[in-house]
């Protein structure tokens, strides 16, 4: 229980330092980065997995609550950009099992396992299963996440001028209490139903499908208030931050630094697949790089929604993308292993 607790201190100490700097994303980029430095220091921390899944049931309500007919009709227009997808998982693949295996020399399960941008869950499962190293996966998945959702919203800033300190909803207070009860109905039964069929990244799709529901029928008419996406940003940071928990000098010099130089190779292809959208313009350049990033599902959501973008757009590719990792990923491995 105390390293519960001395988790969600650090956490809040990040947020502090954030406000006080004036930095972006104090809700999530503040606890990943008190909880990484930590963390590394040897503090002893620990997360609650059960409210984790809790928070990213709120952002897949948020993204369901934005649903309207017209939005649906026009994800039909996104199969220009969305056949790209598969496509960037088999270079992203192409490129990173060499990386990993020959430049760092991890066998060949760690090296695929570790090269899919799928979600850390599913490619840890998969990994272990063939015999994977587990504590490298985790460490790389986890640097991959965090590398990416901390230089995002500094490159929005930067480039594009994005104003990422508007409130990512209105006040719990304004919304009615039919309305706060509705989402909380639609998160919980959501993620439940999604988890007893099995689908995967239950807690956020699940939500998601069922919260679109009744915003295209109609009955849910708002989005979770902006103190319930500041929790999830919150308790999503913490959670990337403490995976580093435990962290041995040798882990950092390999397994991290490997993820390191993974992430510039994401980053240089996710730019090009941004570029090639742009020049041809098959949807707007910010949509583009929210949607061809590929960062953690929960976290790329939190950006999307605080930059104001197009949330049907970036959530497809997202989902296109698990989609393509996890069904292709151990089909391509058994093709492929030595």
């Amino acid at each position: 229980m105390i390293h519960i607790l001395v988790a969600h201190g650090v956490a809040a100490l990040g947020v502090l330092v954030f406000h006080m700097l004036a930095l972006p994303l104090p809700w999530l980029l503040g606890p990943i980065t008190a909880c990484l430095i930590a963390a590394l220091l040897g503090v002893p921390m620990k997360g609650m997995p059960f409210v984790n899944n809790a928070m990213r049931s709120i952002l897949g309500v948020a993204v369901g609550a934005t649903f309207t007919v017209a939005l649906v009709i026009s994800m039909a227009a996104m199969w220009t950009t969305l056949i790209l997808v598969p496509l960037m998982v088999f270079l992203i693949g192409l490129i990173g099992v060499p990386y990993f295996q020959r430049l760092w020399g991890f066998d060949f399960a760690t090296s695929y396992y570790s090269a899919m941008p799928g979600g850390l869950q599913d490619m840890l499962l998969f990994g272990e299963e063939a015999g994977g190293d587990v504590r490298a996966l985790s460490l790389i998945h986890a640097t991959r996440v965090m590398v990416i959702v901390v230089a995002l919203p500094f490159i929005l800033k930067g480039y594009w001028g994005v104003d990422l300190s508007n409130p990512p909803g209105v006040p719990a207070t304004t919304l009615p209490l039919s309305q706060l009860a509705l989402m909380v109905f639609a998160g919980l039964a959501g993620w439940q139903i999604a988890k007893a069929v099995g689908l995967f990244g239950a807690s956020i799709l699940g939500p998601m499908i069922l919260a679109a529901i009744l915003a295209l029928t109609g009955i849910l008419q708002h989005r979770p208030p902006a103190e319930a996406i500041w929790a999830a940003q919150f308790f999503i940071g913490m959670t990337v931050g403490t995976k580093y928990v435990g962290v041995t000098g040798e882990e950092v010099r390999r397994d991290v630094a490997a993820a390191l130089g993974f992430c510039v190779i994401l980053l240089i292809l996710s730019a090009l697949f941004v570029e090639f959208i742009h020049l041809f313009a098959l949807a707007p350049p910010m949509e583009a790089l929210l949607a061809f990033a590929p960062g953690g599902q929960a976290e790329m959501t939190v950006l999307a929604l605080i930059a104001g973008a197009d949330m049907a757009f970036v959530i497809a590719h997202h989902v296109l993308r698990i989609i393509t990792v996890i069904i292709g990923a151990p089909i391509a491995a058994r093709l492929f292993s030595p």
